[in-house]
């Protein structure tokens, strides 16, 4: 089965956007993975296509419909038995990060709701086991910038997409460390050379180089992620 994102959103016309070009859009182009976006208005109850109203118990902005959400959710799991996992992008959410990616990647796809205004009716959070995803401690628009982020970081780990897979290995997070510093051509450029360890071809040297690297860069950088490895 290919790996399929169902997108359900009020501006389906951003997607694929960015994705649709370099090595996501060429996989997308090959069929490594799939793409398919819902507009949730499809499925409003009135004439008017109304996705929103106001919350109960006063408060500014609006909330997205139960009645018009709820089957977008219904129809897009039916569209694939497989697909069941629902994500929906929210500030108190799990923040995202290369595990959730990767864990994602196994599975066969996710359906991701983007919501807008000030969010949507509780009652479909419950009542469809959604899973709310953060992508960090800010606040968005809405959640289509989020889904293209985190499509493509999983698009990227997916079969037939990234050409050297060899690179998701050594690269930031892989394994709970920041990449080491990369350097290539020319060897000395407006005065600063390339460390002579990574000229001097003695494998295991560059390799315990690199990793004396990665770690002092996330101590000093990221302690967070040094003590959660070391714990």
């Amino acid at each position: 089965m290919v790996w399929t994102a169902k997108i359900l959103s009020l501006y389906p016309e951003m997607f694929p956007g960015p994705l649709g070009l370099s090595l996501a859009g060429r996989g997308l182009k090959d069929g490594a993975w799939n793409l398919e976006v819902t507009n949730i208005r499809d499925f409003a109850v009135d004439k008017h296509r109304t996705v929103d109203g106001s919350p109960f118990g006063g408060g500014a902005g609006m909330v997205m419909r139960p009645d018009a959400l709820g089957p977008a959710i219904d129809a897009a799991i039916a569209g694939s038995e497989a697909i069941s996992r629902v994500i929906y992008f929210s500030p108190r959410g799990r923040v995202m990060d290369q595990a959730f990616m990767r864990e994602l990647a196994d599975g066969p796809g996710a359906i991701m709701v983007c919501g807008r205004f000030e969010g949507i009716d509780q009652r479909v959070l419950e009542a469809r086991d959604v899973e709310e995803v953060s992508l960090g401690d800010f606040i968005l628009s809405g959640g289509e910038i989020a889904a293209l982020a985190l499509l493509d970081g999983v698009v990227r780990l997916l079969p037939g997409v990234t050409g050297n897979s060899a690179s998701l290995e050594e690269e930031s997070f892989a394994d709970g460390l920041l990449e080491y510093p990369q350097y290539t051509r020319p060897p000395v450029w407006e005065g600063r050379a390339v460390p002579e360890v990574l000229l001097s071809g003695h494998h295991g040297n560059i390799k315990e180089w690199r990793q004396r690297q990665s770690e002092e860069l996330t101590k000093e950088r990221r302690r967070d992620l040094w003590d959660r490895r070391n714990r």
